[in-house]
């Protein structure tokens, strides 16, 4: 799978979370790059500061705003349709510094909540 995950699903062939693997969100950016030629400015370091800026854009939609309205911006659809297009640009970056990297994201997920679960131990509820 490629960029065709980017054509409208049809009625039941949802496109989401539960039905959409890493592999194909992988491939889908590794083809949309390719067909661009860019894969020349998809160096680790390019993508690493190209990560930091989107982050700080998405960051932009809550830097004046209390934690309690964090909690609601995304109540206004215009609000929540950017602050989405921001996380999805976060996303894209992401999937291509582990494409550039070929590296596995679902094993380094999995070692890194084990690293933060020995850190982070859940609080004893038994007292």
């Amino acid at each position: 799978m490629g960029t065709e995950i980017l054509d409208d699903p049809a009625p039941d062939e949802p496109h989401d979370d539960r039905s959409t693997t890493l592999a194909e969100l992988r491939a889908c950016v590794e083809q949309f790059v390719a067909e661009r030629h860019w894969q020349t400015y998809h160096a680790p370091k390019n993508l690493a500061m190209s990560l930091a800026i989107e982050s700080a854009e998405l960051m932009e939609h809550f830097q004046w705003v209390t934690v309690d309205e964090s909690r609601h911006v995304a109540d206004d659809t215009q609000v929540r349709e950017a602050v989405l297009d921001e996380l999805a640009d976060v996303f894209c970056y992401v999937l291509a510094m582990a494409n550039a990297l070929n590296a596995d994201l679902t094993r380094a997920f999995r070692q890194k909540m084990r690293k933060n679960a020995r850190k982070y131990p859940a609080p004893d509820t038994t007292l």
